[in-house]
């Protein structure tokens, strides 16, 4: 018998065959091995993905929302309250969701107590303040009249994304705490050449320029800083919220609906807002109507 013949190959094959089979079954194994590794790797990058996405979000968020701190100094009542010689009235900054501390109006009949809401982008606001600035700051000068004025945003959503209201009254609000007496000056230097409606309004490097040249000498470096970190735009949004549900201490309205809204001796003005002397006519009266409420009806003398 001749050794290896055909029959004698079959043992062979059978190896091959069992080597084949065992090979492939570790390679199976071996794969899905590495189906599992790739898929706990997939699954912990979308974790970690999720939670970077988390994280990022939360950052902008907490970024986004400043804590709520207390109010300015000196604006006790949402407004800065203006006196004889230009005088700002100093008052303890208003504590977080503290009730506003409404000022004290002069119910003689002597003083002209007059109270402004105002938005530095408002067009109508600057129209007021061209008219009758000058006439007010005479009055308040002199002691005739006080003026409260009260920065409000509502146009925030109207300067083209960089919310110009906003900034321009943190900005009041920072120069009232830090150099309340030139409160009056900034005011009105942010209607100088007043931003138009829609358009991205000063940039807080313009807003600083105005204070600068408004004169306001105290405390500088603390007002840029204050205008930069937005300190209290929580608190000029609360005032405006406050100003817009109300109520609006010592007055015949509930709250303001626009800006600007102005009171005298807590009635509302709804004549022209470009006309001085129409306005000043409205002060008259309020001041005479003040005045015959305030006095008493002498009592009638015997035989008289």
């Amino acid at each position: 018998m001749t050794i290896g013949g055909p029959s004698d190959s079959s043992p062979s094959k059978n190896r091959r065959r069992d080597a084949a089979r065992v090979k492939a079954k570790q390679l199976r194994v071996s794969q899905k091995k590495k189906d599992r590794r790739n898929k706990l790797f997939l699954q912990g990058g979308i974790a970690i993905a999720a939670v970077a996405i988390v994280v990022l979000v939360s950052v902008i968020i907490v970024n986004s929302i400043k804590p709520s701190g207390p109010g300015p100094k000196n604006m006790a009542s949402d407004g800065a309250l203006i006196g004889e010689g230009m005088v700002t009235a100093l008052t303890p900054a208003l504590q977080p969701d503290a009730n506003l501390r409404a000022s004290e109006p002069d119910t003689s009949g002597a003083v002209a107590n007059i109270r402004i809401y105002v938005d530095y982008l408002c067009p109508l606001c600057g129209d007021f303040e061209d008219a009758n600035n000058e006439q007010i700051a005479n009055w308040v000068d002199s002691g005739a009249a006080t003026v409260e004025i009260h920065p409000v945003a509502i146009l925030t959503s109207k300067s083209a994304g960089t919310k110009y209201s906003l900034r321009a009254a943190n900005a009041a609000a920072c120069v009232a705490n830090y150099s309340p007496d030139d409160f009056f000056a900034f005011s009105s230097a942010l209607f100088v050449d007043q931003p138009e409606e829609t358009s991205p309004g000063r940039s807080n490097d313009e807003i600083k320029a105005v204070v600068k040249d408004s004169g306001v000498s105290t405390a500088v470096s603390n007002i840029n800083s204050c205008i930069d970190d937005g300190t209290y735009e929580s608190w000029v949004k609360a005032a405006t919220n406050r100003a817009l549900d109300g109520p609006i201490p010592n007055s015949s309205i509930k709250a303001i609906t626009s800006a600007p809204t102005v009171l005298v001796n807590g009635k509302p003005y709804t004549g022209s807002i470009e006309d001085p002397k129409e306005f000043a006519s409205f002060v008259q009266v309020a001041l005479g109507e003040t005045y015959s409420t305030s006095t008493p009806t002498p009592e009638p003398t015997p035989g008289g």
